[in-house]
């Protein structure tokens, strides 16, 4: 059993895949399945590595604030204040400058400059547009899947394992989220607990391999472009299975391009 946990696979997507599931199940009755997304990231941190904090590195540094993230979306559930979108976007951007302080410090000041702008942009960016999708579960659960999936497979490509399944356990525990709504044909309870832990970890993941492995920069940008596929016009009167799967080609266009991009300059992955 230990060695089947100890398998990239199962660390990275089919344990996060399984946990999503069953806690998106289990608390819909609460009004909580969007903690889906961050309970399968949990559970591949557990297995991957553990939750303590010293010494406190950048990857430790996703993990803390990707679980105070999700106590902020659930403290923040019935608030719905037009500023607060804004105010989180800005939250994520100095979150993003302090992962990644101490490799920023190592540059000089002009370098440092431009990668502390670029960083809290993508992450802010992210924010704001996931946040846009937080009532719409079928959109926000394809973007979900889609920046997850494009995120792990990109930094893996960049040599970079860790953020690899970091970004895939996102990935497989929102393609679960999804995977529910579409076979019950029937929306599951969102909210900013699925989209916010969901957007600021994988935009600090990929600011962290952009940073530290050879994910190139301008991949970024074209998976900034998910939140706004997910948005493309579907009609309502379609089943949740086919909105899901427009929706989700929509989104993983845009997450092949970057895994393409990064496969185009780094080759393929050397584990």
């Amino acid at each position: 059993m230990q060695e089947l946990l100890n398998h990239p696979a199962v660390q990275g997507g089919f344990a996060p895949f399984v946990i999503a599931l069953i806690v998106a199940e289990l608390l819909q009755r609460l009004r909580l399945s969007g903690l889906a997304a961050i309970a399968g990231f949990a559970v591949t941190v557990y297995l991957v590595s553990d939750f303590s904090l010293e010494p406190l590195t950048s990857a430790r540094k996703i993990v803390l604030l990707g679980l105070l993230s999700a106590l902020l979306a659930l403290s923040l559930s019935r608030f719905n204040w037009r500023p607060l979108r804004l105010m989180l976007a800005v939250a994520g951007s100095i979150a993003a400058v302090w992962m990644a302080l101490r490799i920023l410090q190592q540059q000089d000041m002009t370098h440092m400059l431009l990668w502390s702008g670029g960083c809290a942009l993508y992450v802010g960016w992210l924010i704001f547009w996931m946040d846009t999708l937080h009532g719409s579960p079928v959109r926000a659960g394809s973007a979900g899947m889609a920046l997850g999936l494009g995120t792990g497979g990109s930094a893996l490509f960049g040599a970079s394992a860790l953020l690899g399944q970091f970004g895939l356990a996102l990935g497989a525990a929102a393609s679960a989220y999804l995977l529910l709504q579409a076979v019950s044909n029937s929306r599951l309870p969102c909210g900013r607990s699925f989209t916010l832990p969901l957007s600021l970890i994988a935009g600090l993941t990929g600011c962290l391999a952009v940073l530290t492995a050879q994910l190139p920069w301008y991949a970024l940008p074209v998976l900034a472009v998910i939140p706004l596929a997910a948005k493309i016009p579907v009609p309502e009167k379609m089943g949740l299975w086919l909105q899901s799967l427009l929706l989700s080609i929509a989104t993983l266009a845009c997450a092949a391009g970057a895994i393409y991009l990064t496969w185009h300059v780094a080759g393929a992955p050397p584990f």
